[in-house]
């Protein structure tokens, strides 16, 4: 039996971490799309910051332009990054047997070393977070992301394929390997696995498949999924795959999974192709949701089942499409600290 166990994302948090925007393609080419960078960022901090306490990471050349759009909003945390996707880079934090905190440090390469991403600052951020937060560290066998993964805290763990099993990532793995590790470190008994993620995010600059976009547990047993309801859309395919294997799966303790389709935004296409916008890529954390909009019709229906799905939380929308159109949305720039 592991001596870890990973808690629900809907249990109580202490505080949530992020990290600011700095530079690359996040910023983008013009002072103009680096503002809209650091604005969107800093939108969902605010938007946390009335449930949970924020610490921001931020490079040493940012602070000005962090504390420009925060001021006392959030907690500061000084450290050289190459990127802000928190999700990925810092630890995941799991309860030990005796109910303390312990950190997993994932071994963060870049997603699978991807030739457009650099790492080598943040590759050292989840073991800047583990001394920060005075806990253990759990040094993981295999290379993974946080948005490659959700649990329902009770033994069962969602994950696609693409990721665990990507030769970038883990050469050579199996899937009862990985099961074992997540066994090892989170306490999981139950992997369901999907074989891959949404189309855009299996693309070039995607992550190559992270769950976080695709399926999330809203509580034991009950599963929200990404819908992409036009046939025109190569996601449509995958939702109904995903819709499938969700439908022949049970869960650790056995249970068939209840699944609350969540409508796909109406939008298809931006000027870079098939976009893989997801109200699925949102952020539980105490009182509150955290969710993505995205100037679609479809944007109130989603806070709706949310607010359905999370009964007695707050839904606060924020527009992600300055998030999604650099790779990633809500989820993904967050790291909830369990409450100790």
């Amino acid at each position: 039996m592991s001596k870890f166990f990973m808690p629900a994302e809907t249990e109580a948090h202490e505080r949530i971490f992020m990290a600011f925007p700095t530079s690359g393609y996040t910023l983008g080419d013009t002072e103009e799309e680096a503002e809209a960078a650091r604005n969107t960022w800093s939108q969902v901090a605010k938007a946390i910051a009335t449930f949970t306490p924020v610490t921001m990471v931020v490079d040493p050349s940012a602070h000005a332009d962090a504390r420009r759009h925060l001021g006392d909003a959030v907690d500061y945390l000084i450290h050289e990054l190459d990127d802000a996707w928190m999700r990925d880079i810092g630890p995941t934090f799991v309860r030990t047997a005796e109910n303390t905190l312990a950190a997993v440090n994932w071994n963060f390469n870049g997603w699978g070393a991807q030739s457009w991403a650099s790492w080598e600052k943040d590759q050292l951020i989840a073991g800047h977070l583990v001394q920060y937060t005075a806990v253990p560290e759990i040094r993981a066998n295999i290379t993974n992301e946080g948005g490659g993964i959700h649990v329902d805290g009770e033994g069962t763990i969602l994950a696609t394929r693409s990721v665990q099993l990507d030769p970038e990532r883990n050469p050579g793995a199996t899937a009862t390997q990985i099961e074992e590790e997540f066994s090892r470190v989170l306490g999981t008994s139950k992997v369901i696995w999907l074989d891959r993620g949404l189309t855009r995010d299996n693309e070039e600059f995607g992550t190559r498949g992270h769950v976080d976009i695709v399926a999330c547990f809203a509580a034991p047993g009950v599963v929200l999924y990404h819908d992409q309801q036009n046939p025109e859309h190569p996601d449509f395919l995958i939702s109904q795959e995903v819709r499938e294997r969700l439908e022949e799966s049970t869960d650790a303790k056995g249970r068939k999974l209840k699944l609350i389709a969540v409508p796909a935004p109406q939008v298809l296409r931006d000027e870079e192709g098939w976009v893989d916008y997801s109200y699925i890529n949102h952020l539980v954390t105490n009182g509150g949701v955290i969710a993505c909009a995205f100037d679609d019709p479809n944007d109130e229906q989603a806070a709706r089942i949310l607010a359905e799905a999370y009964l007695g939380r707050e839904v606060i929308s924020v527009d992600a499409r300055e998030l999604f159109a650099r790779g990633g949305g809500i989820h993904c720039i967050t790291q909830q600290l369990p409450r100790r």
